[in-house]
């Protein structure tokens, strides 16, 4: 296997800030409050508010059946499609075989079975749906995007909780380094805003119980937990010989990525951030480069008090130099399984537009942390070139991605 960049030439976001990447981009900057979601998902479950992804546009998802898939699928789809747009690829000209599928997700379809649980308590097993599994199974959204590209080369599902999103961009990249593809779609979805979902976060102190709608903060003194948010971000990935000899227009390089576990706690995480860093370290090394190179680092930054204290201590041991540090949720919330995937796809904007967004919301950091050069306030221009995501999920879930300028 050889090992090396990977060249991103394509990229698509669905979240509550709008369904395509440059209306997130112009939000993440602008760092105003978003509205909240339909209450009505929340009610009895003692959360406040939710992000939604607003009403697709007309024509951005078009197709026999689209309509009536999951969530997840849907929005994986608006952003893949959205990635193959901007790469220029043709899939009808493709040899299908060498092209791979990698979805991360957390949850899956759990719209659907929702939906069909409670169809069956108040109609009878007669009534569920047969296309219950066909619309819910985790794999479906790699699976509907195959069909709908003709990919019938490796495909992918990743269920890694909140690193799902940027742990799929790293195995894309590995299919790539074992020749296994010429070109990987990858993927991060998810669509998770239920009354049960939703009321399971609540039940364990992790979502805030603020009523204001800026009440993702990450880093902030006053923080006290997550707003639950849905969304989906693509990339379409080539090894950089191939880009090139296309004329392909490469927004950034992957060059490294490590998945680690911590063996600690179902949702804690450890407290000496030992597997947190171990993945940094490892993605560092994989990309050939030092701690010393990295000028950016977007955090996974939840706003819950225990993560982005473990977190800021992590960042401050690993890179002592003090790299300017963002923070995606505090406009966004968290996206659950998709976030590493949309964190990603945005980190690759800052570098190539100089332009690092601010951790919205957050007015004053948590005197407690570490002291971090936080992005707060407004945009901040940025001469960068090499920047580390993190992301962290339950389970001891660890992934960190190295980026650079094209």
């Amino acid at each position: 296997m050889t090992e090396g960049p990977v060249a991103i030439t394509g990229a698509g976001l669905v979240t509550p800030a709008g369904t395509d990447a440059d209306s997130t981009w112009e939000a993440m900057c602008a760092a105003d409050s978003l509205e909240s979601g339909d209450p009505e998902p929340l009610a009895g479950t003692g959360a406040w508010h939710s992000l939604r992804v607003p009403a697709l546009r007309p024509g951005q998802l078009t197709g026999r059946g689209t309509a009536r898939t999951d969530p997840f699928i849907r929005f994986a789809l608006v952003a893949v499609e959205e990635a193959l747009a901007q790469s220029r690829l043709d899939p009808g000209s493709w040899d299908g075989s060498r092209v791979g599928i990698v979805v991360g997700s957390a949850f899956g379809g759990v719209t659907t079975h929702d939906e069909q649980h409670l169809r069956m308590e108040r109609q009878g097993a007669g009534m569920v749906s047969p296309y219950l599994h066909p619309r819910a199974l985790i794999n479906m959204a790699a699976g509907t995007i195959g069909a709908r590209y003709g990919i019938t080369g490796p495909a992918h599902t990743v269920a890694a909780a909140c690193a799902s999103g940027a742990s799929a961009f790293g195995l894309g990249k590995t299919l790539l380094d074992a020749g296994l593809c010429d070109t990987v779609v990858a993927c991060g979805t998810d669509a998770a805003v239920t009354p049960l979902v939703v009321s399971g976060f609540a039940r364990m102190g992790a979502l805030s119980e603020q009523k204001a709608t800026d009440a993702s903060r990450p880093f902030a003194a006053d923080r006290d937990g997550f707003v639950i948010s849905e969304g989906a971000a693509a990339v379409v990935m080539e090894k950089p010989a191939k880009a090139r000899a296309r004329g392909a227009d490469v927004l950034g390089r992957l060059l490294g990525h490590a998945d680690t576990s911590d063996a600690h706690h179902p949702t804690a995480p450890r407290p000496d951030g030992a597997g947190a860093a171990a993945a940094v370290e490892q993605a560092l090394a994989a990309a050939r480069m030092t701690v010393g190179d990295v000028t950016s680092v977007n955090a996974h930054g939840t706003s819950t008090p225990q993560n982005d204290r473990t977190e800021a201590r992590l960042i401050a041991r690993l890179f002592p130099h003090g790299p300017a540090v963002t923070a995606n949720k505090g406009l966004l919330g968290h996206t659950l399984g998709a976030a590493g995937a949309i964190e990603a796809v945005l980190t690759l904007r800052s570098l190539r537009s100089g332009i690092l967004p601010p951790i919205a919301h957050t007015e004053r950091a948590d005197p407690g942390l570490p002291d971090l050069d936080l992005v707060l306030g407004g945009p901040r221009r940025h001469g960068g070139s090499v920047a580390v995501s993190t992301s962290f999920g339950f389970g001891g879930s660890n992934c960190a991605l190295v980026l650079d300028a094209a």
